[in-house]
């Protein structure tokens, strides 16, 4: 697997207007990342099969496809790290986003800084998972999770899973029984939460549920957190 870094990581970014376009790949580039740039829903399917890509910027407003659409497409083939832009302070409009598969979401408008901070996590935790020198196998429950091939397995039977869900998933497996606090889990997956709304959280253990099958696996602790059954 790929490890992305400052000086290697390829960032798609998509977005229709040219002044967003051109605010966001400045610090970009000047960070020292590659930046491919769409303008639609069909440019970025395309830009995304022709090129190897770390981490996908989607805007939720896109002309002929919009970002809604083209997540879906692309978490049906890859489990790219998805950060979407929403002009649309609308809390649907962030939970159809997660439930479709995006890792993260920024509200327009945002700081560079958050911006950036955004971007880093993700990569940053990418970049772990890659180097991961841990246990290659966590069994718990009927369980089984392929760090090194960032596999999911319950009961014989492949589980796809995103990118935050198999982080969110592995890191309450890897102690089982242990109680997460929402915040706990957001500092684990993304290094800090200071952007991020805890109940994002709540969305990815939802769909974990789901993909799961028993939503017993993963139990809520007296409205404060998580825990994976033990």
């Amino acid at each position: 697997m790929k490890t992305p870094s400052h000086d290697s990581a390829t960032i798609l970014l998509v977005d229709d207007e040219e002044a967003v376009q051109k605010l966001l790949t400045y610090p970009l580039e000047h960070e020292g990342f590659r930046v491919l740039q769409a303008r639609d829903g069909e440019e970025a399917l395309r830009r995304f099969a022709g090129e190897h890509v770390d981490l996908v910027v989607l805007d939720l407003m896109l002309p002929k496809l919009d970002g809604l659409e083209v997540c879906r497409r692309l978490r049906a083939q890859s489990a790219v790290p998805i950060i979407m832009l929403t002009a649309r302070d609308d809390e649907l409009d962030k939970v159809v986003g997660l439930e479709l598969g995006a890792d993260d979401y920024i509200t327009k408008p945002f700081s560079i800084r958050e911006f950036r901070s955004r971007v880093r996590a993700l990569l940053r935790r990418a970049s772990l998972s890659a180097t991961d020198g841990g246990r290659d196998l966590v069994s718990v429950d009927g369980l089984a999770l392929d760090l090194a091939k960032r596999t999911v397995e319950l009961d014989g039977r492949r589980v796809d899973l995103t990118y935050v869900e198999f982080e969110l998933l592995r890191t309450l497996a890897a102690k089982a029984g242990r109680v997460y606090s929402r915040q706990a889990l957001l500092q684990s997956l993304w290094g800090d939460y200071a952007y991020r709304e805890p109940r994002t959280i709540d969305v990815h253990v939802r769909h974990l549920r789901e993909k799961l099958g028993d939503s017993e696996l993963i139990q809520t602790v007296r409205g404060v957190g998580y825990r994976f059954r033990g």
